[in-house]
């Protein structure tokens, strides 16, 4: 599998002598190098920017990625009103992938990914203020501890009624009243400016030093130059005599993406 920047400016992203690159070669596989993942993503985006900073810090660079769920994964425990209860409960988390102390995923002897629970973070009042959305652990507090529930959470955002809602209409929205956002409690809360706003990581750490981020619609590759690079290596490769040798798997890749000019880019 290969990952790369493309520019339509300089072409792939390396260096202008050539020896720093952004272009990640993956075997990927349960038996070898894993899956490209989110934190895979993040580690080139952080090299990219590397080569950004040092050798063209004089361009503005923006940085655009697809609507890919791996570019796409936020925080854990990051706001989110799925599976939220309407009321109180002692029980409500937010499963999340288990990591080792090097941000790897953990699996299972299985195979699957091991997974772990935890608490949601608090939001934001209209006023800017932070909301916590647990109840304090108070035990003289009927419910010390506890999530507080859609509802109340609505209630301190200043819907009174929030209480005589439904806690979410059925087939996730698609029952819900297409001129109200908030004709049951889940679609109120998850239409709310601290839910909507909630950036990937990837977004957060490439804002971080400096650059600007856009996401391409859903479905639409066709918007995404680089897929036409994709589409001029494959080409070359395919006219590339046949092996079964990786290495020659692999300096065929390299060739071939190399071959890829900037005026067919630019076309």
């Amino acid at each position: 599998m290969v990952a790369d920047f493309v520019s339509a400016d300089h072409g792939w992203l390396r260096s202008p002598n050539g020896r720093e690159s952004a272009r990640v070669l993956f075997r990927a596989g349960k038996n070898r190098e894993g899956y490209f993942d989110n934190q895979n993503i993040r580690d080139q985006a952080a090299k990219a920017m590397e080569i950004l900073q040092k050798h063209y810090p004089d361009e503005d660079h923006v940085f655009i990625f697809d609507n890919a769920t791996t570019h796409l994964k936020r925080p854990e425990g990051a706001l989110s009103a799925l599976k939220m209860m309407k009321g109180p409960s002692a029980n409500f988390t937010v499963e999340v992938n288990d990591l080792d102390n090097n941000g790897k995923l953990q699996y299972a002897p299985n195979g699957k990914t091991l997974k772990k629970k935890i608490s949601i973070r608090n939001g934001r009042l209209p006023n800017g203020e932070e909301q916590a959305f647990y109840y304090s652990n108070d035990p003289t507090h009927p419910h010390a501890g506890q999530l507080k529930g859609m509802a109340v959470i609505l209630e301190e955002r200043g819907f009174a009624e929030a209480q005589k809602w439904k806690a979410q209409c059925s087939k996730k929205f698609l029952d819900c009243q297409v001129s109200k956002t908030h004709c049951c409690c889940c679609r109120t809360l998850f239409n709310q400016p601290d839910f909507v706003g909630v950036e990937s990581i990837l977004e957060t750490e490439v804002k971080e030093k400096g650059y600007k981020v856009l996401f391409l619609p859903k479905f639409h590759c066709e918007l995404n130059f680089i897929e036409q690079c994709w589409g001029a290596a494959k080409w070359a490769y395919c006219l590339k005599p046949a092996s079964s040798s990786e290495a020659d798997l692999e300096r065929n890749v390299a060739s071939c993406l190399d071959e890829v000019s900037l005026i067919s880019m630019h076309r």
